[in-house]
């Protein structure tokens, strides 16, 4: 029997309090965090691929931590979530509109360092990283997995842009090393107002992304779509560079180190709204395992791309992490 792929997972197991998603009940409280990735991957990623999710998880949690992840299909059997002893991460999340919402934190385990994720990276063929504290891994650790992992690196960088108040609440602040995150990753994932602490616009981050190594920028707009920018070399996974840290310096221009103009274009949603009784959380995060998936299953970008906007418009239709990848698979109606 061939011996599966294995899809790294970083991210955070978060509990989450929502208000506000449904004005006529109280507020719900459900997983959250990286659960919605890895629900997208169990229903997009090919047969002879595996999920290995590098997780920790707060003792407080464990346990149904555990239970969540014995629902996956595509689970590697040796996975297991990593029990710490601290509170594990939970958030009240506090929706304005369909897309607007604002977020308290409360609790939170430990970042990971090199010295223990480097023996979990080994018999990895694919990364993927999912920044959902802002602190699952800090410059210097992704730096040195990049030099050290030789496989796609994905990543959705999240709430690295989100500083913590005092009271827990999470508010918007500049990255001033952008250049350097970019250079870490052949994938990056942003929403609008994260493009917006990184640079003047969507055109400035691409010239930065691409001159820095990026192969695909991909920024998502919510109601709008996602638009990306594409290496004019990358039409696939197997275009991917076989290398460490690229070496490429940041340039100002709208062109790729390999030569050549930029692909980009704005790819409309599947829905134009939200309607009533959707649930626009997690969206953004089942967007883009979905895409990865499809990358690594061999599609060329642009039917990854689709895909990944039809499980976002059905992840509207569904309410929470709990049952997703069976709903995203079509597995179950809507209720």
């Amino acid at each position: 029997m061939a011996r599966r792929k294995r899809l790294g997972v970083i991210g955070t197991f978060v509990w989450d309090v929502i208000h506000g998603r449904d004005t006529r009940r109280a507020p719900i409280e459900e997983w959250g965090g990286i659960t919605y990735s890895l629900s997208a991957f169990d229903a997009a990623l090919p047969a002879d691929w595996e999920l290995v999710p590098l997780v920790k998880v707060g003792d407080d949690l464990a346990a149904r931590a555990r239970e969540f992840l014995r629902g996956l299909r595509r689970l590697a059997p040796d996975a297991e979530p990593i029990a710490v002893p601290f509170p594990n991460n939970r958030v009240e999340i506090f929706y304005h509109d369909a897309e607007r919402r604002s977020e308290i934190l409360r609790g939170g385990v430990p970042n990971w360092t090199w010295l223990g994720l480097k023996p979990l990276l080994a018999d990895l063929d694919a990364l993927y990283v999912n920044l959902l504290s802002g602190f699952e891994i800090d410059l210097e650790t992704a730096q040195l997995i990049r030099q050290h992992f030789k496989g796609p690196i994905y990543c959705d960088l999240h709430s690295l842009v989100l500083a913590i108040q005092p009271s827990g609440l999470r508010t918007y602040q500049p990255l001033p090393n952008a250049a350097a995150w970019c250079r870490c990753f052949d994938f990056v994932q942003v929403n609008e107002d994260e493009m917006s602490m990184m640079a003047a616009d969507p055109m400035s981050l691409a010239a930065t992304a691409l001159a820095n190594g990026v192969q695909c920028l991909t920024v998502t707009l919510g109601a709008r779509g996602v638009v990306y920018f594409a290496a004019p070399t990358f039409e696939r996974l197997a275009d991917v560079p076989k290398r460490g840290v690229s070496a490429a310096a940041p340039d100002t221009k709208l062109v790729s180190p390999q030569g050549g103009p930029v692909r980009t274009a704005l790819v409309p949603p599947r829905i134009a709204q939200v309607p009533d009784g959707g649930d626009p959380t997690g969206c953004g995060d089942v967007w883009g395992a979905t895409y990865f998936s499809r990358l690594v299953a061999g599609d060329i970008m642009t039917e990854a791309i689709r895909v990944a906007v039809e499980a976002a418009a059905r992840n509207v239709e569904h309410r929470g992490a709990t049952g997703l990848a069976h709903y995203l698979r079509g597995e179950l109606s809507r209720t």
